[in-house]
């Protein structure tokens, strides 16, 4: 018993991260932190969140993004000390929980519709 509850504890340390509300289907931007050798870069990261992957300190994201008319995809963890920062940039009206059928449309076909959010201040 002890050991998981020193387990749960190391991961609420890693989980103490600010992080936005992050729901499938908004346009995020992400800044990846890169190690090429002894040499550190910044990589800005831009694409749709198709899928989210909820497990504590484990969470994951898949955004996808088309790049030269290829799609590329890649999982990013969120609690990850190399990402640096996400910026919401819109959010989008979907009506399931993963977007793989994004996959299979090209062009204008993979828009979404977009979500207004009202400020109540």
């Amino acid at each position: 018993m002890k050991l998981q509850e020193l387990i749960r504890s190391i991961e609420r340390k890693q989980m103490n991260k600010k992080l936005p509300v992050i729901e499938i289907g908004d346009s995020i931007r992400i800044s990846v932190l890169i190690q090429e050798g002894n040499k550190q870069r910044i990589q800005p990261y831009e694409g749709t969140v198709i899928a989210q992957h909820l497990a504590g300190s484990n969470t994951t994201i898949t955004v996808r993004r088309i790049f030269q008319g290829i799609g590329i995809e890649r999982i990013f963890p969120v609690y990850s000390s190399a990402i640096q920062n996400f910026n919401i940039i819109k959010r989008a009206k979907v009506r399931k929980a993963k977007l793989y059928y994004l996959r299979k449309r090209v062009g204008k076909a993979t828009r979404l519709k977009e979500k207004f959010i009202l400020n109540k201040n």
